[in-house]
């Protein structure tokens, strides 16, 4: 395997660490891109990659994104990722994610955690107990914090609505039809919402029985999961795993619009470039779903409540019509305006 900073996507980070913990079993990844702005804030995935190089080039992406994330939300926080590699089992263990909440406190708070796929509330509890550094953690009704799916949810909700209003000239969504990739937790959330606003749903999940439960719940249909990128629609919101929009996946597409909550959804720069050749709308996937990390963010910093998360989720629509607006002036892709913006913010311009 090549060194870390061989790697592509190396993009000169401040610190890759790895982990390992004999007694739990614990492999771990902590990317750390940049602390220009603050502390790197990012969650942690949970998930079984089958060559351990794929879960190092997973957190250079993730953790490059979220630097682009917080900075382009206006948070005073750099970005940083991590990985937990499960076995082919998943299996995840209490000893396990103590050991994990030690490695993030032996970084001394260069590195503040919350949770992301395979990850859960009460997993971050765990971590609690071995280090201050993280959030997402239970609250009362009101505060900032918890569970930042919902609101990761709501921010992608706003995003597609306003891509929808530069599209086709307005957001109404019950004249929309909309194939969601992922109906767990941020495209769950966004399917109800969009239902309740009339619009025409196509889910899709590696569950079959989850996208089928949904379709069923909403009145939408459900399709398998290697067919959504293909389904004809107004929008497509990839709210899975990343690196979904390649070469090929791109010519595929038959929607004028790609809005969604998955990280990383460019397998490469050249696909934004691919996407907006063919003059489709893609939304940059760190500025339409940026609602979680505003919302761990202001309860890691004791900064305000829900009705504040829910005034800074607002703007992520202002946010993408500013890209877009500079992408129609320059001739260049949405991805690449969006890239230089964050690029100044977080001094690499």
């Amino acid at each position: 395997m090549a060194a870390v900073w061989d790697f592509p996507d190396f993009d000169a980070h401040e610190g890759v660490h790895m982990f390992h913990d004999r007694a739990s079993g614990l492999s771990a990844v902590i990317g750390i891109h940049s602390t220009h702005l603050g502390p790197a804030a990012g969650g942690t995935r949970f998930w079984h990659y089958a060559d351990k190089g794929d879960a190092i080039t997973d957190v250079l992406r993730l953790s490059r994104g979220m630097s682009y994330k917080n900075a382009m939300a206006g948070l005073p926080m750099g970005g940083g990722k991590a990985v937990i590699l499960a076995d082919a089992n998943n299996t995840k263990t209490p000893d396990m994610i103590a050991a994990f909440g030690r490695a993030i406190d032996s970084l001394g708070g260069r590195y503040i955690t919350a949770e992301d796929v395979g990850i859960s509330t009460d997993d971050m509890v765990a971590v609690r107990k071995e280090t201050k550094f993280v959030s997402g953690l239970p609250v009362a009704g009101g505060e900032a914090g918890g569970d930042p799916g919902p609101y990761t949810a709501m921010g992608v909700y706003l995003g597609v609505k306003a891509a929808a209003r530069r599209a086709f000239g307005s957001d109404d969504m019950s004249a929309r039809h909309v194939a969601i990739q992922g109906v767990g937790s941020v495209g769950g959330g966004l399917a109800r919402l969009l239902a309740k606003d009339g619009a025409r749903l196509t889910l899709a999940d590696v569950s079959a029985g989850r996208a089928k439960a949904m379709a069923d719940e909403l009145g939408g249909a459900a399709v398998a999961a290697a067919d959504i990128l293909a389904v004809e629609a107004d929008v497509l919101s990839p709210c899975a795993l990343g690196a979904i929009l390649t070469a090929d996946s791109i010519a595929a597409l038959r929607v004028p619009v790609v809005a969604g909550g998955a990280n990383n959804q460019l397998a490469t720069p050249d696909d934004g470039d691919r996407l907006h050749a063919r003059g489709i709308l893609f939304a940059p996937d760190y500025v339409i779903n940026a609602g979680g990390i505003i919302n761990v963010a202001l309860e890691y910093l004791g900064q305000g409540d829900r009705a504040e998360v829910e005034s800074r989720i607002a703007l992520i629509p202002q946010r993408l019509e500013t890209i877009w607006a500079e992408s129609e002036a320059s001739g260049d892709t949405p991805a690449r305006v969006a890239d230089r913006m964050a690029q100044k913010l977080i001094g690499r311009a």
